[in-house]
Order: structure tokens, then sequence, then C-alpha cells
């Protein structure tokens, strides 16, 4: 693998990823070296991090089967101004001027299992989680939509 080219890693990752689940990094760390790739802990944070998994209870994941989700969202992903964690099941979303109840609308049609519900005002939507857990899960996943 040519020094400083991910890509290569990635793909590989993807294509893990997309068979089945990985339980660790480790697990995904050791796939990747029996593969050929060079590959550590880091790396391997950095790389799913960047390819947007998310950790479930089965595992790493990709988003890939929530797709129609993302792309839900990501329709509105202009209108974010700041993403902030309030406690462990709560998450505070600063939108622009009047766009919170279009925010808002967009996490109920997302259906993403993070979102236990929320309630959207002019500029700030409030959304619960069941955990903390599944409150970094959304963060993840309102990043990568946004980025789509």
């Amino acid at each position: 693998m040519p020094n400083g080219n991910h890509e290569p890693r990635r793909d590989a990752i993807r294509r893990l990823l997309l068979k089945r689940p990985a339980e660790t990094q480790g697990s995904l760390v050791a796939a990747l070296q029996s593969a050929g790739y060079v590959a550590t802990q880091s790396s391997v944070s950095r790389d799913l991090k960047e390819l947007g998994a998310i950790k479930t209870a089965a595992g790493y994941e990709l988003p890939t089967s929530r797709q129609a989700d993302d792309d839900q969202f990501a329709a509105v992903a202009e209108l974010l101004r700041t993403i902030q964690p309030a406690g462990p099941n709560l998450l505070v979303v600063k939108t622009a001027i009047g766009a919170a109840q279009r925010v808002a609308l967009a996490f109920d049609r997302c259906d993403w299992p993070e979102v236990i519900g929320n309630i959207g005002g002019d500029d700030t939507v409030f959304v619960a989680t069941e955990s903390g857990i599944a409150q970094k899960n959304l963060i993840t996943r309102i990043e990568h939509a946004a980025r789509s």
C-alpha cells in the first residue's frame, strides 16, 4: 500500500462491514492484517470515522442500509448550525431561524433507531435518545448524512 494512501484499506474495511458487522476494532485490524494490509487500532479507528461507520449492538456497521434515511436528513443538512449533547440522553440541535420544524420532521421521517422522539421550536430541536451510546451514534449519523 503506497504511503499515505488509505483508500485500499478503507475499501477492504467497507467490504468486510458489508458482509457482517465487526464486533471490535481489534477484529478488523486482525482481518486486515491477515489480508496483507497495514493496519493498527488507531488507523482503523480513523478509517471507521471517515467511512461513517456506527457502533451498534452487533458491532461496527456501515449505515448503507439506511441510505434513504440519510438522504432524507441530507436534504435539511444546510439548515443545521450546531449539535450539542445535553446530558446522556438529550441532543440539542440548533438550526437556522425558522428551520427547526423542518429538521424535526426529518428526524421523524428518518426512522433512525437512536431517536426516541424530538421537539422542534423555531431554531432549536431537542432530540431524545435511549442512551449515551445511542446519542454518540446519532451524532455520527447526522454528521455522515450532512456530508452526503
